[in-house]
């Protein structure tokens, strides 16, 4: 199931072609992908049940990123270079290969039809990409039937097998005029263009005249190049043949911030996006302009031969600050690039606004929620106890601090409790209330405005008895009460303990219940240590020849049982311990 972070940011996506970026939560990326639908394909990670691989990868989601493009060719070629870039662990097929393929009529005189995965600037046409070598092999040789170049290395001394059969146009057997191929490569360029009704009347005709001939398998064969077109090809365009390094920028500004996007066009693709927001303090005209000359500065950013700019900023200025070229495309490729960068600024804004919101919704709008249900003055403060013991053993309590409905994690508190002996849910509270609260009147330290109880009506009296007779404080407390199956049931709150009503959709509920597990957690991981701990301790103690300061010892080197037995021998007398002891102590904890 999705995080609550991750659901609002489903709700932000756009319904537009492009590429997401799957990240874990050390920020890594783990997955790249394309879709001409962001909103439906990213949903789909988090909506649903999921098998095997994909199942592995939606677990270690934790955020994402995306970036629009202006058609789904383009999301696919953006995808191809940000896996190469980053090569993410869940994109296996795709990093097998180092390229993408592509189609490649050559420039020669007896020109060829190849699959390359280098598009170079060598006059030759290219198409694609494809996306694997299959694909374009099957389109590679289903060209070859219906309009053959040359096939072999065109220095035979007579026609080969494939011009007798109609795949080769036989640069062997006789020269073949420019013109006849210019045709030809018209063809094939209107074909892969998507123009192919000329290619399909013409097979269907064939089909028909073989199969009057009798010549089934013919037919069949046709029939079969027909059902290629009408399944597989794809329109495809020309890589443009201007191979010119540009930098695009553009700009959003709104509510007093200014988002920024840069578009790194490198072989007339897309190869990289940098975004930025920061508050803007000046016209965003200018905060742009300035933006630029900064960003050239900067060692890892290379001048390209031209920049791209939205209209009203100063371009003469900036040509000759960089010493580049810097234009405002009005119309074109070059527009339509601008204006993606500027929509994938509004985009990245608009999404920033949305999550404050949605997290002020979530903290200081479910402080108020609460707050109103208690009849209080608006809490800013919230602390919360919780204890925790097995079978009266190892008693310790626990405190979270919470700020305007968010963790304080500088304020957490652990107590191991002193007073008590077993289980006592009364007296331990009484101890830790006291603890806390007297310390915080000693130091003269802020008290906060609602104690809350993980237990009910007992832990609440207590702490209510410890503040008001023995430390003379008003401090509000409430009770956590649990349902039997341990989760966040209701509040009692006031001297006569009533239940406070909250919403279980309400923000207020859910502010409760994120401090009711935060507590337990903190609480028993706590518990957890100081247990293991002891017990390791309890072991030292009945080793013979370990005494206090040997134990002691031990235990602030290597804190628990694991690393005593990774430990040599020598490694635990170097401590200053006697030999034959710590023989002992390796043999005793063997065992365990």
């Amino acid at each position: 199931m999705a995080s609550e972070y991750i659901d609002h940011k489903l709700a932000l996506l756009p319904d537009l072609p492009g590429c997401y970026i799957m990240k874990n939560k050390s920020k890594e990326i783990i997955y790249i992908g394309k879709a001409k639908n962001l909103k439906n394909r990213v949903r789909s990670y988090f909506r649903g049940s999921h098998e095997g691989k994909t199942q592995l990868l939606v677990e270690e989601i934790v955020d994402f990123e995306t970036i629009i493009t202006g058609s789904d060719k383009e999301a696919l070629l953006l995808e191809i270079t940000l896996i190469k870039k980053h090569q993410p662990k869940y994109n296996i097929k795709l990093k097998q290969g180092t390229n993408y393929p592509y189609l490649k009529i050559t420039n020669e005189r007896d020109p060829q039809l190849i699959i390359t995965s280098d598009v170079e600037k060598d006059g030759a046409l290219y198409f694609g990409p494809y996306p694997n070598v299959y694909a374009a092999t099957e389109t590679q040789q289903f060209i070859q039937k219906i309009y053959p170049l040359r096939k072999c290395n065109g220095k035979q001394k007579r026609a080969c097998l494939y011009y007798h059969i109609g795949q080769c146009i036989g640069p062997c057997d006789h020269e073949v005029p420019v013109e006849e191929y210019a045709a030809q490569i018209e063809k094939i360029k209107r074909f892969l263009n998507g123009d192919v009704k000329e290619v399909k009347r013409a097979l269907k005709q064939k089909m028909l005249e073989a199969s009057e001939s009798m010549e089934f398998e013919r037919a069949a064969e046709y029939r079969n190049q027909m059902r290629y077109i009408e399944t597989t090809v794809e329109k495809q365009n020309i890589i443009s043949n201007d191979f010119t390094t540009r930098d695009v920028f553009s700009y959003y500004m709104n509510k007093g911030w200014i988002s920024i996007q840069t578009f790194f066009i490198r072989q007339a693709t897309l190869i990289k996006r940098e975004a930025t927001l920061f508050p803007c303090y000046n016209t965003p005209e200018e905060e742009l302009a300035s933006y630029i000359v900064q960003f050239y500065q900067e060692n890892n950013h290379i001048l390209p031969k031209e920049v791209l700019v939205p209209e009203g900023i100063d371009t003469e200025l900036l040509a000759e600050v960089l010493g580049v070229t810097v234009k405002v495309p009005l119309k074109g490729r070059k527009r339509d690039m601008l204006d993606l960068a500027t929509k994938n600024s509004e985009i990245a804004l608009n999404e920033k606004f949305k999550l404050i919101e949605m997290d002020d919704k979530k903290t200081i709008g479910a402080v108020e929620e609460l707050s109103e249900a208690l009849q209080l003055p608006f809490i800013s403060r919230i602390e919360a106890f919780d204890h925790s013991n097995i079978q009266g053993t190892n008693p310790v309590s626990a405190m979270v601090s919470f700020k305007d409905g968010s963790p304080d994690k500088n304020q957490y508190r652990k107590y191991n409790i002193k007073t008590v002996k077993g289980s006592n849910e009364l007296a331990t509270t009484q101890e830790v209330i006291r603890r806390r609260y007297s310390r915080l009147l000693k130091e003269n330290k802020p008290l906060p405005d609602l104690i809350l109880m993980d237990g009910g009506k007992i832990q609440v009296n207590g702490a209510m008895d410890v503040l008001e007779n023995e430390l003379g404080l008003d401090i509000p407390v409430a009770g956590m009460v649990k349902d039997n199956k341990h989760r966040t049931a209701s509040l009692i709150f006031g001297e006569t303990h009533d239940l406070v009503p909250l919403a279980p959709t309400s923000q207020a509920f859910y502010l409760v219940q994120r401090i009711q597990d935060e507590v337990h957690r903190f609480a028993i991981t706590f518990h957890r240590n100081v247990r293991s701990k002891n017990s390791f301790s309890s072991r030292l103690d009945r080793i013979d020849g370990v005494g206090p300061k040997t134990r002691t010892r031990i235990l602030r080197h290597y804190k628990s049982v694991k690393k005593v037995k990774e430990a040599s021998v020598e490694e635990i007398s170097s401590l200053g311990i006697p030999v034959k002891v710590a023989e002992r102590i390796k043999e005793e904890l063997k065992t365990d």
